[in-house]
Order: C-alpha cells, then sequence, then structure tokens
C-alpha cells in the first residue's frame, strides 16, 4: 500500500546570484520552513507559463527591490526535504546576474536585503550549497 508519506512532490524553482562591478553580492535575510533565521540568495518557484530565466529576474526583484539582468546560467542543483511528511525533490536553476535598476522594497517574505563583499559572504551564508555557488562564481569572475 502507497501512502502519502511514500510519494514524492517535485518542485522547480530558479533564482538569482546578482553581483555588482564592484564584487558585492545580494543577499537576502530570511526564515526557512523551521522557522529559523538564514542567509541565502532570492529564489522561488517557477510559475506556470514561465521559464526558468523569466522566474528568477522576477524572484529577485520581488524579494530584493532589485531589478537584475542576467548574465549566464551557473548551474542547476538539487535536493531532497520534508515539508508536512511530504518528500519533495526541489530542483533550483541558478543564474549570475547584475543589478539593471533599485525598483522597490523588498516583499514581507524578506527580512533584510544586504549587499555583502563577494570575498567574505562565504562567511554568513547559511547552505553548504550557497557556499558552491559562490566558489564557482568567484572562479568566473576571478576574484
Amino acid at each position: 500500500m502507497t501512502t502519502k508519506k511514500d510519494k514524492v512532490k517535485y518542485e522547480f524553482s530558479s533564482g538569482g546570484v546578482v553581483v555588482d562591478d564592484k564584487h558585492f553580492v545580494l543577499v537576502i535575510k530570511t526564515k526557512n520552513l523551521k522557522n529559523q533565521t538564514v542567509y541565502t540568495f532570492p529564489k522561488g518557484h517557477i510559475e506556470k507559463g514561465e521559464t526558468s530565466k523569466q522566474a528568477a529576474i522576477r524572484e529577485v526583484e520581488e524579494e530584493t527591490g532589485v531589478k537584475p539582468e542576467i548574465i549566464k546560467k551557473i548551474k542547476d542543483v538539487e535536493y531532497w526535504f520534508y515539508k508536512d511528511s511530504q518528500k519533495i525533490n526541489k530542483k533550483v536553476t541558478w543564474y549570475l546576474m547584475k543589478p539593471k535598476e533599485i525598483k522597490s522594497n523588498p516583499n514581507i517574505e524578506v527580512e533584510e536585503v544586504l549587499w555583502y563583499n563577494i570575498k567574505d559572504v562565504e562567511n554568513i551564508l547559511s547552505y553548504d550549497s550557497d557556499k558552491q555557488l559562490i566558489k564557482e562564481i568567484r572562479k568566473i569572475l576571478g576574484v
């Protein structure tokens, strides 16, 4: 017999690592599913009819107030977690971006938006996958 707990839900998200020309990176302070404070990069679900690029741009702008421009795709990151006893497989497509325009205040999901030096940002990031992303971006940018 198959239970709800045995079934896997697949989720697809997209996000951006925004780096300005002085090598400061955009980081958000928010809460995770356990209501713990985390420092991470803006990302969110890909909406129906949206491409991963469109979702990444929308999510960065909604969460930070910064309208970004995509430089290039970095990579896809896949991980597993449980939410309300539901096993979830999540795939996130990450893009390297640059700020195009600062438009508005971030939405309510985000507690704070920070510009952090790319050489020091690993020290505050909460997730190992984000730390790996920033290492790859530093190689791409040569910093």
